[in-house]
């Protein structure tokens, strides 16, 4: 870990920056990914499913029997504690649903907005050391809230072909239409092209490592959208004098654990909560099953101590982080001065695990800076808005000379003469 102390403003923009893949070796290898699906379609999967994740599979889609032997795999205390996650995150979803709204903006002109689900929408859930069965809640959750008339679910196989039972259990409750064993870029090229077994999707959504990502841009060449782009996972904890270490410590170890790529900033204005942190970090890491990922992850951690809140707020705000943790007094007196941030963990009790569980919050969120110009995962993003207008004769009796003076004053006569026609 790197420790800084009292670093000058115009050093901030090297504190901030990400580590930069090598992307000219990936995208060639995503441009042969895509070519191979989209020409041989589940040949090309079976045999991308043995050559990246050893797994033998003959048949792509999960059987209604799978899914039922994996429900029975799961102990109750976790399918009781999924259904929990399940209705926090839907009981949150579900109130960002919105009536119509008509308004009359000139008399007997009404225009007005409407939501339309995006038909049919892919989710990838990586799997691998981490198979992130909370992923499947939080994506398939809005996507049914929102009224998406199919699911497809796309994760790899280990290598006896079998699919996490978490994750099918999780598919299966929140109503996922169909499940494929696939994973990598070649799962996202094939619900951009469909195949054989995949339907073709209309927007994908999910996490995935640096190929997966370069899979989901490349896609929206082919005129699928993605919900975001995506980089590693990544925690900003903020502290003060009243914070406790050994908190910001496990809060800053769950990020890491994830991968050896993962970004951890820890960034306070009490030299000793620094100190207790560093130290807390050091004796946490050691009992964590996963703990070659989070050295991997710490190495390239900044532990920041700096003047005061203010500054702190400033710095984040540049960083525009995935999570932002606020382990400070008097919170709420700073949320205003939040402007980049996917999700904010409020005080010393909100660890940033709630809200990748079960808080009710979507934990799919920006990344890698994004959070400057992209919101997290919300039920918007699984609608298109339609917007309508209405205009009465006296509507366009009202509107009609402003639309004439301003085709004309741009050339367009043609725009002008579809109202003169009706004012005649």
């Amino acid at each position: 870990m790197k420790i800084y102390r009292y670093p000058t403003k115009d050093t901030w923009k090297n504190l901030v920056k990400r580590p930069v893949l090598e992307q000219k070796e990936i995208s060639g290898l995503i441009t042969e990914i895509f070519a191979e699906v989209e020409k041989n379609g589940d040949k090309a999967l079976i045999e991308f499913n043995k050559k990246f994740d050893k797994a033998e599979t003959s048949v792509l889609k999960v059987s209604e029997i799978e899914i039922k032997e994996a429900e029975n795999q799961i102990q109750d205390e976790l399918k009781q504690a999924i259904q929990q996650a399940k209705e926090n995150i839907s009981t949150f979803h579900a109130s960002q649903k919105q009536e119509i709204q008509k308004i009359e903006t000139t008399k007997g002109v009404v225009c007005w907005r409407e939501n339309r689900a995006v038909e049919r929408v892919g989710i990838y859930i990586p799997g691998g050391t981490a198979p992130l069965f909370s992923t499947v809640l939080m994506l398939a959750v809005p996507a049914n809230l929102a009224g998406c008339k199919e699911i497809v679910l796309c994760t790899p196989p280990d290598k006896d072909g079998h699919i996490n039972p978490a994750i099918l259990y999780a598919a299966k409750l929140c109503g996922v239409s169909e499940i494929f064993k696939t994973g990598g870029a070649q799962a996202v090229a094939a619900m951009t092209f469909g195949t054989e077994s995949i339907p073709a999707v209309n927007k994908i959504f999910g996490p995935g490592n640096q190929f997966v990502v370069a899979a989901k841009e490349y896609a929206q060449r082919y005129g699928v959208a993605i919900d975001m782009p995506a980089g590693p996972s990544e925690v900003l904890v903020i502290a003060d004098e009243q914070a406790v270490p050994e908190f910001c410590a496990a809060d800053l170890l769950s990020q890491a654990e994830h991968g050896s790529d993962s970004q951890v900033v820890f960034i306070t204005t009490d030299l000793k909560v620094l100190e207790e942190t560093v130290e807390a970090v050091e004796q946490q890491i050691k009992e964590l099953p996963r703990n070659e990922f989070a050295a991997q992850a710490l190495e390239n951690s900044s532990f920041i101590l700096i003047n005061t809140l203010k500054e702190a707020l400033e710095f984040s705000n540049l960083y525009a982080p995935e999570h932002l943790i606020l382990a400070i007094n008097d919170f709420e007196k700073y949320i205003p001065m939040i402007e980049n941030a996917g999700s904010v963990f409020l005080g010393n009790y909100s660890c940033e695990s709630a809200g990748d569980y079960a808080s009710g919050t979507n934990h799919t969120l920006p990344t890698n800076a994004y959070a400057k110009n992209y919101s997290g995962v919300s039920l918007d993003s699984f609608v298109k808005k339609i917007t309508f207008q209405q205009l009465s004769k006296e509507g366009l009796q009202n509107l009609g000379k402003t639309i004439e003076l301003m085709a004309e004053a741009e050339g367009l006569f043609a725009h002008k003469n579809a109202v003169s026609i009706r004012l005649k």
